[in-house]
């Protein structure tokens, strides 16, 4: 009987490390996110800063709710990525 007492006390204990683990995983994985890798300062690029300037006027000439506003739509993003940045 010692012997099956001895097994089930360390089943519970192999259980409780492995909460314990999970515990500290998803604490660490909360704390790790991206929401708190961002600067609470929005800095932009110089050169983001010009892609935007220069490739917005290409959708501004054409309102969004027409053909030709989504051609707008498609030259933003095509000058964007000439740019090497992202919409």
């Amino acid at each position: 009987m010692k012997n099956v007492t001895s097994l089930v006390g360390r089943a519970n204990f192999a259980v409780k490390r492995r909460l314990a683990a999970l515990a500290l995983a998803l604490a660490v994985a909360a704390f790790a996110s991206p929401s708190f890798a961002q600067r609470s300062e929005d800095h932009m690029s110089a050169a983001r800063a010009k892609a935007l300037r220069e490739c917005s006027l290409l959708e501004e000439k054409n309102p969004e709710s027409t053909i030709m506003g989504n051609i707008a739509r498609f030259q933003y993003l095509a000058c964007m990525s000439r740019h090497g940045q992202t919409p």
